[in-house]
Protein backbone atom coordinates (compact mmCIF):
# COMPACT_ATOMS: atom_id res chain seq x y z
CA UNK A 1 0.00 0.00 0.00
CA UNK A 2 1.19 3.56 -0.92
CA UNK A 3 0.80 6.80 0.58
CA UNK A 4 -1.02 9.59 -0.95
CA UNK A 5 -2.27 13.21 0.08
CA UNK A 6 -5.73 14.73 -0.31
CA UNK A 7 -5.76 18.83 -0.09
CA UNK A 8 -9.20 19.32 -1.35
CA UNK A 9 -9.64 23.06 -2.16
CA UNK A 10 -8.36 26.43 -1.20
CA UNK A 11 -10.61 27.73 1.90
CA UNK A 12 -10.69 30.67 4.52
CA UNK A 13 -8.31 29.16 6.78
CA UNK A 14 -5.63 28.30 4.29
CA UNK A 15 -3.76 29.24 1.36
CA UNK A 16 -1.39 28.02 -1.37
CA UNK A 17 1.58 28.21 0.19
CA UNK A 18 0.48 25.86 3.06
CA UNK A 19 -0.92 23.57 0.14
CA UNK A 20 2.70 23.62 -1.79
CA UNK A 21 4.75 23.14 1.60
CA UNK A 22 2.97 20.29 1.95
CA UNK A 23 2.87 19.02 -0.94
CA UNK A 24 6.75 18.74 -0.86
CA UNK A 25 7.32 17.54 2.31
CA UNK A 26 5.27 14.32 0.93
CA UNK A 27 7.32 14.30 -2.00
CA UNK A 28 10.53 14.09 0.31
CA UNK A 29 9.03 11.55 2.33
CA UNK A 30 7.84 9.40 -0.78
CA UNK A 31 4.11 9.82 -1.10
CA UNK A 32 3.32 8.71 -4.10
CA UNK A 33 0.94 11.20 -5.63
CA UNK A 34 -0.99 14.30 -4.30
CA UNK A 35 -4.32 15.19 -4.84
CA UNK A 36 -6.44 18.46 -5.37
CA UNK A 37 -10.08 19.36 -5.20
CA UNK A 38 -12.37 21.69 -6.76
CA UNK A 39 -16.20 22.62 -5.88
CA UNK A 40 -17.07 26.00 -6.52
CA UNK A 41 -13.92 28.00 -5.53
CA UNK A 42 -10.28 27.29 -6.25
CA UNK A 43 -9.69 25.22 -9.30
CA UNK A 44 -7.77 21.84 -9.35
CA UNK A 45 -6.02 22.10 -12.72
CA UNK A 46 -4.29 25.51 -12.27
CA UNK A 47 -2.81 23.96 -8.36
CA UNK A 48 -2.22 20.71 -9.80
CA UNK A 49 0.34 22.47 -12.71
CA UNK A 50 1.81 25.18 -10.13
CA UNK A 51 2.78 22.15 -7.27
CA UNK A 52 4.06 19.82 -10.85
CA UNK A 53 6.31 22.59 -11.34
CA UNK A 54 7.96 22.72 -7.60
CA UNK A 55 8.26 18.89 -6.47
CA UNK A 56 10.39 15.77 -8.11
CA UNK A 57 8.64 12.66 -8.13
CA UNK A 58 5.48 12.95 -6.47
CA UNK A 59 2.68 12.66 -8.89
CA UNK A 60 -0.18 15.22 -9.04
CA UNK A 61 -3.97 13.86 -9.12
CA UNK A 62 -7.12 15.80 -9.69
CA UNK A 63 -9.68 14.68 -7.33
CA UNK A 64 -11.36 15.46 -8.88
CA UNK A 65 -11.90 17.79 -12.49
CA UNK A 66 -15.58 18.52 -12.31
CA UNK A 67 -17.75 16.55 -15.34
CA UNK A 68 -19.65 19.54 -15.76
CA UNK A 69 -17.02 21.95 -15.92
CA UNK A 70 -15.72 21.40 -18.77
CA UNK A 71 -15.93 19.68 -22.34
CA UNK A 72 -14.23 16.28 -22.75
CA UNK A 73 -12.06 18.10 -25.29
CA UNK A 74 -10.76 20.67 -22.83
CA UNK A 75 -10.25 18.14 -19.92
CA UNK A 76 -8.01 15.90 -22.23
CA UNK A 77 -6.20 19.39 -22.84
CA UNK A 78 -5.62 20.14 -19.82
CA UNK A 79 -4.97 16.60 -18.70
CA UNK A 80 -2.25 16.07 -21.81
CA UNK A 81 -0.65 19.32 -20.42
CA UNK A 82 -0.08 19.07 -17.15
CA UNK A 83 1.27 15.40 -17.85
CA UNK A 84 3.78 17.32 -19.97
CA UNK A 85 4.26 20.04 -17.55
CA UNK A 86 4.90 17.24 -15.33
CA UNK A 87 7.42 14.91 -16.76
CA UNK A 88 4.31 12.25 -17.07
CA UNK A 89 3.30 12.58 -13.05
CA UNK A 90 -0.56 13.55 -13.88
CA UNK A 91 -3.42 11.21 -12.72
CA UNK A 92 -6.96 12.29 -14.13
CA UNK A 93 -9.79 11.97 -11.27
CA UNK A 94 -13.55 12.93 -12.64
CA UNK A 95 -16.45 12.75 -10.78
CA UNK A 96 -20.30 14.67 -11.97
CA UNK A 97 -20.12 16.76 -9.09
CA UNK A 98 -23.62 16.98 -7.10
CA UNK A 99 -27.05 18.28 -8.59
CA UNK A 100 -26.86 21.23 -6.64
CA UNK A 101 -23.05 22.41 -8.46
CA UNK A 102 -23.74 20.80 -11.79
CA UNK A 103 -26.83 22.78 -11.96
CA UNK A 104 -26.58 25.88 -9.86
CA UNK A 105 -22.87 26.64 -11.21
CA UNK A 106 -21.95 25.38 -14.06
CA UNK A 107 -25.56 25.14 -16.10
CA UNK A 108 -25.42 21.24 -16.64
CA UNK A 109 -28.09 19.43 -16.35
CA UNK A 110 -27.53 16.42 -13.77
CA UNK A 111 -29.65 13.86 -15.65
CA UNK A 112 -28.23 10.68 -16.45
CA UNK A 113 -25.09 11.31 -14.86
CA UNK A 114 -23.51 7.62 -15.49
CA UNK A 115 -24.40 7.55 -19.55
CA UNK A 116 -22.66 10.82 -19.48
CA UNK A 117 -19.75 10.07 -17.36
CA UNK A 118 -19.15 7.41 -20.09
CA UNK A 119 -19.16 8.79 -22.74
CA UNK A 120 -17.16 11.99 -21.24
CA UNK A 121 -14.64 9.08 -20.54
CA UNK A 122 -14.59 7.97 -24.26
CA UNK A 123 -13.94 11.11 -25.28
CA UNK A 124 -10.94 11.91 -22.92
CA UNK A 125 -9.26 8.83 -23.82
CA UNK A 126 -9.55 9.19 -27.77
CA UNK A 127 -7.94 12.66 -27.49
CA UNK A 128 -5.29 11.72 -25.29
CA UNK A 129 -4.14 9.24 -27.82
CA UNK A 130 -4.01 11.46 -30.38
CA UNK A 131 -6.31 9.33 -32.30
CA UNK A 132 -9.45 11.69 -34.25
CA UNK A 133 -11.97 12.66 -31.98
CA UNK A 134 -15.46 11.93 -33.74
CA UNK A 135 -18.24 10.86 -31.48
CA UNK A 136 -21.50 9.95 -32.13
CA UNK A 137 -23.45 9.66 -28.60
CA UNK A 138 -26.43 10.51 -26.54
CA UNK A 139 -24.64 13.11 -24.90
CA UNK A 140 -21.96 14.50 -26.78
CA UNK A 141 -21.88 14.41 -31.12
CA UNK A 142 -18.33 15.44 -32.07
CA UNK A 143 -18.14 17.29 -34.79
CA UNK A 144 -21.75 18.72 -34.28
CA UNK A 145 -23.75 17.17 -37.53
CA UNK A 146 -24.57 19.59 -40.60
CA UNK A 147 -21.87 22.68 -39.51
CA UNK A 148 -18.01 23.56 -40.48
CA UNK A 149 -16.96 21.49 -37.45
CA UNK A 150 -14.11 18.76 -38.41
CA UNK A 151 -12.95 15.84 -36.55
CA UNK A 152 -9.63 16.75 -34.85
CA UNK A 153 -7.29 15.26 -33.45
CA UNK A 154 -4.83 16.33 -30.62
CA UNK A 155 -2.22 19.18 -31.40
CA UNK A 156 0.89 17.80 -29.33
CA UNK A 157 2.28 14.58 -28.50
CA UNK A 158 2.24 14.38 -24.33
CA UNK A 159 4.53 11.74 -22.84
CA UNK A 160 1.95 8.61 -22.41
CA UNK A 161 -0.68 7.83 -24.88
CA UNK A 162 -2.84 6.80 -21.76
CA UNK A 163 -2.76 9.40 -18.71
CA UNK A 164 -4.46 7.26 -15.57
CA UNK A 165 -8.04 7.98 -15.43
CA UNK A 166 -10.03 7.90 -11.40
CA UNK A 167 -13.83 7.84 -11.09
CA UNK A 168 -15.28 9.56 -7.88
CA UNK A 169 -17.90 7.53 -6.97
CA UNK A 170 -20.28 6.42 -4.41
CA UNK A 171 -23.28 4.39 -5.13
CA UNK A 172 -22.85 0.77 -6.45
CA UNK A 173 -23.51 1.60 -10.29
CA UNK A 174 -21.03 3.86 -10.50
CA UNK A 175 -18.46 1.90 -8.60
CA UNK A 176 -19.25 -0.91 -11.57
CA UNK A 177 -18.81 1.69 -13.81
CA UNK A 178 -15.55 2.62 -12.22
CA UNK A 179 -14.19 -0.82 -12.31
CA UNK A 180 -15.02 -0.56 -16.46
CA UNK A 181 -13.47 2.34 -17.67
CA UNK A 182 -11.60 3.46 -14.95
CA UNK A 183 -7.52 2.58 -13.50
CA UNK A 184 -8.84 3.64 -10.02
CA UNK A 185 -11.80 4.66 -7.61
CA UNK A 186 -11.46 8.03 -5.37
CA UNK A 187 -13.21 6.80 -2.21
CA UNK A 188 -14.78 9.04 0.52
CA UNK A 189 -16.07 7.80 3.98
CA UNK A 190 -14.32 4.20 3.03
CA UNK A 191 -14.25 1.78 6.05
CA UNK A 192 -12.51 -1.60 5.63
CA UNK A 193 -15.45 -3.44 7.67
CA UNK A 194 -17.53 -2.05 5.10
CA UNK A 195 -15.21 -2.31 1.80
CA UNK A 196 -16.08 -5.95 0.42
CA UNK A 197 -19.37 -4.81 -0.55
CA UNK A 198 -18.22 -1.82 -2.73
CA UNK A 199 -15.23 -3.69 -4.16
CA UNK A 200 -17.48 -6.65 -5.79
CA UNK A 201 -19.58 -3.42 -7.58
CA UNK A 202 -16.08 -2.22 -8.75
CA UNK A 203 -15.35 -6.01 -9.62
CA UNK A 204 -18.47 -7.01 -11.39
CA UNK A 205 -17.48 -3.89 -13.89
CA UNK A 206 -14.07 -5.30 -14.25
CA UNK A 207 -15.08 -8.74 -15.34
CA UNK A 208 -16.95 -6.43 -18.10
CA UNK A 209 -14.09 -6.14 -19.44
CA UNK A 210 -12.25 -9.15 -18.53
CA UNK A 211 -10.09 -8.01 -15.66
CA UNK A 212 -9.65 -8.06 -12.24
CA UNK A 213 -8.67 -6.50 -9.34
CA UNK A 214 -5.20 -6.19 -10.27
CA UNK A 215 -3.48 -3.20 -11.15
CA UNK A 216 -6.77 -0.90 -10.13
CA UNK A 217 -6.05 1.60 -8.05
CA UNK A 218 -8.62 1.60 -5.12
CA UNK A 219 -8.03 5.18 -3.13
CA UNK A 220 -10.22 6.28 -0.23
CA UNK A 221 -9.21 9.45 0.80
CA UNK A 222 -8.94 9.30 4.56
CA UNK A 223 -9.27 12.06 7.58
CA UNK A 224 -6.01 11.99 9.75
CA UNK A 225 -5.70 13.38 13.43
CA UNK A 226 -3.00 11.93 15.00
CA UNK A 227 -2.80 12.27 19.19
CA UNK A 228 -2.68 10.45 22.35
CA UNK A 229 -7.03 10.69 23.28
CA UNK A 230 -8.89 8.99 20.05
CA UNK A 231 -12.22 10.72 21.17
CA UNK A 232 -10.59 14.49 21.31
CA UNK A 233 -9.04 13.69 17.69
CA UNK A 234 -12.41 12.93 16.41
CA UNK A 235 -13.90 15.58 17.71
CA UNK A 236 -11.81 17.50 15.00
CA UNK A 237 -13.43 15.47 12.19
CA UNK A 238 -16.86 15.71 13.19
CA UNK A 239 -17.64 19.07 12.00
CA UNK A 240 -16.59 17.31 8.26
CA UNK A 241 -18.85 14.30 8.41
CA UNK A 242 -21.98 16.06 9.43
CA UNK A 243 -21.28 18.62 6.67
CA UNK A 244 -21.50 15.43 3.81
CA UNK A 245 -23.62 13.54 5.84
CA UNK A 246 -25.96 16.14 6.60
CA UNK A 247 -25.48 18.93 4.19
CA UNK A 248 -24.03 18.32 0.67
CA UNK A 249 -26.85 18.24 -1.52
CA UNK A 250 -30.19 18.26 -0.84
CA UNK A 251 -32.56 15.73 1.49
CA UNK A 252 -33.64 14.32 -1.80
CA UNK A 253 -30.05 13.59 -2.93
CA UNK A 254 -27.36 13.35 -0.69
CA UNK A 255 -24.91 11.01 -1.94
CA UNK A 256 -23.12 11.21 1.35
CA UNK A 257 -26.26 10.23 3.22
CA UNK A 258 -26.96 7.68 1.35
CA UNK A 259 -23.53 5.75 1.74
CA UNK A 260 -23.75 6.17 5.98
CA UNK A 261 -27.23 4.63 5.60
CA UNK A 262 -26.16 1.44 3.21
CA UNK A 263 -23.05 0.96 6.02
CA UNK A 264 -25.49 0.82 8.66
CA UNK A 265 -25.92 4.08 9.91
CA UNK A 266 -29.29 5.08 8.72
CA UNK A 267 -30.66 6.43 11.73
CA UNK A 268 -28.11 8.62 12.86
CA UNK A 269 -27.28 9.89 9.01
CA UNK A 270 -31.35 11.15 8.98
CA UNK A 271 -31.07 12.46 12.39
CA UNK A 272 -27.85 14.28 11.13
CA UNK A 273 -29.25 15.60 8.00
CA UNK A 274 -32.38 16.81 9.76
CA UNK A 275 -30.43 18.65 12.10
CA UNK A 276 -27.80 20.25 9.38
CA UNK A 277 -30.65 21.26 7.28
CA UNK A 278 -32.92 22.96 10.00
CA UNK A 279 -29.44 25.29 10.50
CA UNK A 280 -28.46 23.26 13.73
CA UNK A 281 -24.58 22.14 12.72
CA UNK A 282 -23.57 22.42 16.15
CA UNK A 283 -26.10 19.51 16.86
CA UNK A 284 -25.68 17.84 13.63
CA UNK A 285 -22.03 17.44 14.49
CA UNK A 286 -22.95 15.89 17.88
CA UNK A 287 -25.25 13.64 16.46
CA UNK A 288 -22.43 11.40 14.02
CA UNK A 289 -21.63 8.52 15.47
CA UNK A 290 -18.35 8.16 17.06
CA UNK A 291 -18.07 4.69 14.99
CA UNK A 292 -18.43 6.17 11.85
CA UNK A 293 -15.75 8.68 12.32
CA UNK A 294 -13.46 6.11 13.90
CA UNK A 295 -14.05 3.38 11.16
CA UNK A 296 -13.51 6.02 7.97
CA UNK A 297 -10.29 7.88 9.67
CA UNK A 298 -7.49 7.21 11.12
CA UNK A 299 -7.22 8.62 14.97
CA UNK A 300 -5.17 8.06 17.35
CA UNK A 301 -1.21 7.55 18.40
CA UNK A 302 0.97 6.29 15.66
CA UNK A 303 0.45 2.57 16.99
CA UNK A 304 -2.99 2.73 16.91
CA UNK A 305 -2.78 4.21 13.41
CA UNK A 306 -0.32 1.22 11.87
CA UNK A 307 -2.69 -1.01 13.02
CA UNK A 308 -5.55 0.35 11.54
CA UNK A 309 -3.47 0.69 7.96
CA UNK A 310 -2.93 -2.88 7.96
CA UNK A 311 -6.82 -3.17 8.09
CA UNK A 312 -7.12 -0.73 5.03
CA UNK A 313 -4.65 -2.53 3.23
CA UNK A 314 -5.93 -6.12 4.56
CA UNK A 315 -9.50 -4.53 2.41
CA UNK A 316 -8.28 -3.98 -0.66
CA UNK A 317 -6.65 -0.19 -0.62
CA UNK A 318 -3.66 0.13 -2.64
CA UNK A 319 -3.12 3.97 -2.24
CA UNK A 320 -4.35 5.41 1.45
CA UNK A 321 -4.52 9.16 0.86
CA UNK A 322 -4.51 10.92 4.02
CA UNK A 323 -6.48 14.08 4.29
CA UNK A 324 -4.82 15.94 7.48
CA UNK A 325 -7.09 17.63 10.01
CA UNK A 326 -4.65 19.96 11.12
CA UNK A 327 -4.29 23.52 12.64
CA UNK A 328 -1.46 25.37 11.05
CA UNK A 329 1.31 23.88 8.30
CA UNK A 330 4.22 22.98 10.63
CA UNK A 331 1.43 20.61 12.26
CA UNK A 332 0.60 19.46 9.03
CA UNK A 333 4.49 18.49 7.85
CA UNK A 334 4.72 16.64 11.22
CA UNK A 335 1.38 14.71 10.64
CA UNK A 336 3.30 13.77 6.87
CA UNK A 337 5.88 12.58 8.92
CA UNK A 338 4.01 10.68 11.63
CA UNK A 339 1.98 8.84 8.76
CA UNK A 340 4.92 7.69 6.94
CA UNK A 341 6.72 6.19 9.96
CA UNK A 342 3.21 4.67 11.05
CA UNK A 343 3.02 2.89 7.13
CA UNK A 344 6.86 1.64 8.14
CA UNK A 345 5.22 0.28 11.44
CA UNK A 346 2.73 -1.50 9.47
CA UNK A 347 4.84 -3.31 7.10
CA UNK A 348 2.10 -3.09 4.73
CA UNK A 349 4.08 -0.37 2.56
CA UNK A 350 5.66 -0.85 -0.85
Amino acid sequence: MRLGLSLGYQTAWSTPADHLALAQEADRLGYSVVWAAEAYGSDSPSMLAWMAGQTERIDVGAAVMQIPARTPAATAMTAATIDALSGGRFRLGLGVSGPQVSEGWHGVRFAKPLARTREFVDIVKLAIARKEVAYDGEHYTLPLPDGPGKALRLGFHPPREHIPIYLAAVGPKNLELAGEIADGWLAVFYAPEFAAEHLASVSAGRAKVDKDLAGFDVVPSVPVVVGDDVASCAELVRWYAALYVGGMGSRQQNFYNQLATRMGYGDAAREVQDLYLAKRQRDAAAAVPMEFIDRTSLLGPKERIAERMREYAASGVTTLSVTLFVADRDSGVQTLRTVAEALDLSGVGE
